[in-house]
């Protein structure tokens, strides 16, 4: 039996993410849901898809993952289930599913009869049981329609050069930690040894693999268990020291022969 994912913005306060676990639980009792986190901020759904990318690859293959995201809103087009590298993803159709990979699905999957539902809940009343029926092995293209494309969302990308990579914070972490879109694959493509690291007014010239390999207060940055470079200060809160924020710039500057 797989396992069941659940991602919202819903917090912890009020009765959403209970409501829908029990309807989850009405058609199958033996279910096994994993709360991924319900305190994603509102309404981000980069947020939602930069954690849930995060770890969805730890979870056995075939687990489903239901994310809720935006569920409501003008821009949704429907709900639609995907499956990708052997992982189902459930969630609306407005773009936060795209966000999980720079790879297209291996199949689609619009859930065209939930027009009939009329709902302010659609994720109890539409994806939750939908969730649960695939968890018993029910195949995606047994509860809707296949099709070719979903609305699709365009992250930033780092853009690079044999002299210089440009990227961006895409994440502020609960320390205040601050994750960029910089790869190690493709830092270690282009190093030719020498280089700097540029954010905010600090510079460094160093990579390091831990945040305690510099004193408390010291700068340090890194690659992290996701192969992204990850930048803050030592047991302070890079961002608010750093004065930078999502979307802030980062360089790293290549020391080349002429």
């Amino acid at each position: 039996m797989a396992l069941i994912t659940f991602t919202s913005d819903f917090g912890d306060s009020d009765y959403y993410v209970p409501a829908v676990k029990a309807k989850m639980l009405s058609i199958n009792q033996d279910l096994k849901i994993i709360d991924i986190t319900h305190k994603v901020e509102n309404y981000d759904v980069a947020h939602a898809a930069f954690t849930l990318k995060s770890v969805y690859p730890e979870f056995p293959k075939g687990t489903v993952h239901l994310l809720a995201m935006n569920s409501t809103s003008s821009a949704t087009d429907g709900y639609i289930g995907i499956y990708l590298k052997e992982h189902i993803f459930l969630g609306p159709n407005n773009g936060v599913l795209s966000l999980l990979s720079e790879y297209d699905p291996d199949q689609i999957v619009k859930f065209n009869y939930t027009k009939n539902i009329q709902s302010s809940f659609p994720v109890k009343d539409i994806l939750a049981p939908i969730a649960a029926k695939l968890a018993l092995g029910n195949e995606l293209k047994q509860l809707g329609e296949p099709v070719t494309q979903m609305k699709k969302m365009i992250p930033r990308n780092f853009k690079a050069t044999k002299k210089q990579i440009l990227g961006h914070v895409i994440r502020v972490d609960n320390y205040g930690n601050l994750i960029t879109n910089i790869t190690k694959e493709v830092f270690d493509t282009l190093n030719p040894g020498k280089y700097n690291i540029e954010f905010g007014r600090e510079s460094l010239t160093k990579l390091y693999t831990n945040y305690d390999q510099v004193e408390s207060g010291d700068c340090f940055a890194f690659f992290n268990s996701l192969g992204l470079l990850e930048i803050g200060i030592n047991y302070g809160h890079g961002s608010d020291l750093l004065g930078l924020k999502l979307d802030s710039p980062v360089f790293i500057n290549f020391e080349t022969e002429n």
